[in-house]
């Protein structure tokens, strides 16, 4: 779409701050092709962002679940509780361990799991929670974290949504757990493709680092200044690429105008879509979330699907339930609450290119699809 598009007519675009394509030709300049000291400086920023120790780039947020899952000991013969609503990335990333999936309900109003849901789903064969972060809110597991400890199962937060969003007081993926981020090329923090883990541990580190590389533990000089290096385990492709580091590294400095303006974003079809009737918006808690998407529930959505698009309006569904897909039919559950929002759902355009009168237009085009603007 050329710049004349009107932003409406985009469901999600990427976003750029026009320093980027400088940092990426210094890295391209310098030969820096690979995982280098960039994207090492690229871990060390975001650890500082957030408040943490350490952090771990890899390349994908789904290879930040395998990892992370990995790295907390899951295998064949484990269940990983999660929700069914959710991308089919973090469904693919428990089987990619050998484990299964135990699907469980969302809340109707935030679209997250409930701890209590979480406890109850328990089996003898749970080994994690891997909460996800729906549209960048965070989960407070703090009712049940002794329930969980007691029994040794992970918590892992699938916080693809969520970069620069709170959970109390620190950011998501300063609470304890192992949390991994998608930087994704129209997510909160771009790298155009890339992810991060972060760590409960220097040993969860060390693991991961090593996962991520092959199985090999020697650092990239390490291995130059040397005649051979060691390969101690079982390891992926998945390190992060300089290039892509450099722009995340290019876009940090300037999170906090990215949180401030997805939030007024957010707030401005709060405002528009007050008291619509037939029309709920999902809540992401906007003082403490820098919201990735922004979805409504309204009755029929298949047909105020197409009547939004014959309005030249790009919306979406985020996400259609994984028990009821193919690829996940064996581990099947009756999740009725999910299966209802499954129906309801719909993505709003969502975007910083967007402005406020934009956000009215396609809050004014809504109600018009649903019936309650007339």
């Amino acid at each position: 779409m050329n710049s004349s598009t009107p932003e409406y007519r985009r469901n999600a675009t990427p976003f750029l701050y026009g320093q980027e394509d400088k940092a990426v030709a210094r890295v391209l300049e310098a030969g820096q092709y690979g995982h280098t000291e960039v994207t090492e400086e690229f871990e060390q920023k975001v650890a500082a962002f957030l408040g943490v120790p350490d952090a771990v780039a890899v390349t994908s947020g789904t290879a930040a679940l395998h990892t992370a899952l990995l790295a907390a000991g899951i295998g064949p013969g484990h269940e990983v509780i999660v929700p069914s609503l959710t991308f089919c990335a973090t469904i693919q990333a428990v089987l990619a361990c050998g484990a299964a999936p135990r699907f469980i309900e969302v809340s109707p109003g935030t679209l997250c799991i409930e701890p209590d849901a979480a406890v109850e789903a328990i089996t003898p064969a749970t080994r994690a929670v891997m909460p996800v972060l729906f549209g960048g809110r965070a989960i407070d597991l703090s009712s049940i974290r002794s329930t969980l400890d007691e029994q040794d199962i992970a918590v892992i937060e699938d916080a693809a949504h969520a970069f620069g969003s709170y959970n109390g007081p620190v950011r998501v993926g300063g609470t304890g757990d192992l949390t991994c981020f998608s930087f994704g090329p129209v997510k909160n923090l771009t790298c155009g493709q890339g992810g991060m883990v972060i760590p409960r541990t220097p040993e969860e580190a060390a693991t991961i680092r090593r996962l991520r590389l092959l199985g090999v533990v020697a650092s990239q000089a390490e291995r130059q200044a040397a005649t051979s290096y060691r390969v101690e385990g079982f390891g992926l492709r998945y390190q992060l690429s300089s290039i892509n580091a450099a722009i995340g590294l290019a876009q940090l400095p300037r999170f906090k105008t990215t949180e401030i303006k997805r939030q007024e974003l957010w707030r401005a079809y709060r405002a528009a879509l007050h008291r619509a009737k037939g029309i709920t918006l999902v809540d992401v808690d906007v003082d403490r979330t820098v919201p990735h998407l922004c979805v409504v529930r309204v009755a029929d959505r298949e047909a105020v699907f197409r009547r939004m698009l014959a309005a030249r309006i790009a919306v979406g569904v985020h996400y259609p339930p994984n028990h009821l897909q193919p690829a996940f039919a064996q581990w099947w559950r009756s999740l009725p609450v999910t299966e209802q929002i499954g129906e309801e759902i719909l993505s709003l355009p969502f975007h910083q290119h967007m402005t406020e009168d934009d956000v009215y237009h396609v809050a004014a085009a809504l109600k018009l699809a649903t019936g309650s603007g007339r």
